[in-house]
């Protein structure tokens, strides 16, 4: 699910550097960052959500810390980035929700 999170903010960071007329933008939003400043955003979270996906696919001991962070910090700025584009911010937030619950989950099972 992290190879699948991780190029698809990859490709919204892409999107927004290129000042796509996909975004809507918005005015009086406590968090309105410019388009170029979103793509940057969201294209460095993706990086990190695909180094952390190979990372625990290798079975590296930093793979899951940092799967879990990354997850949480793509689902935040995920949620921030809402009123620009719902149709994609929303079934991103689900994806990353489900990495954090797997990856608890997974972690939960083996402290038994």
């Amino acid at each position: 699910m992290l190879m699948l999170s991780g190029p698809l903010s990859i490709l919204m960071g892409a999107a927004g550097i290129a000042n796509d007329r996909l975004f809507v933008t918005s005015t009086g939003y406590a968090y309105n960052f410019g388009l170029t400043s979103w793509g940057i955003i969201h294209l460095i979270i993706g990086i990190v959500l695909v180094v952390a996906g190979f990372g625990l696919l290798a079975g590296m001991s930093w793979g899951r810390g940092l799967a879990m962070v990354a997850a949480g910090v793509s689902l935040i700025t995920q949620f921030m980035f809402v009123p620009y584009y719902p149709g994609w911010a929303i079934p991103v937030m689900a994806l990353d929700l489900l990495i954090l619950f797997a990856l608890t989950r997974s972690q939960m099972e083996r402290a038994r």
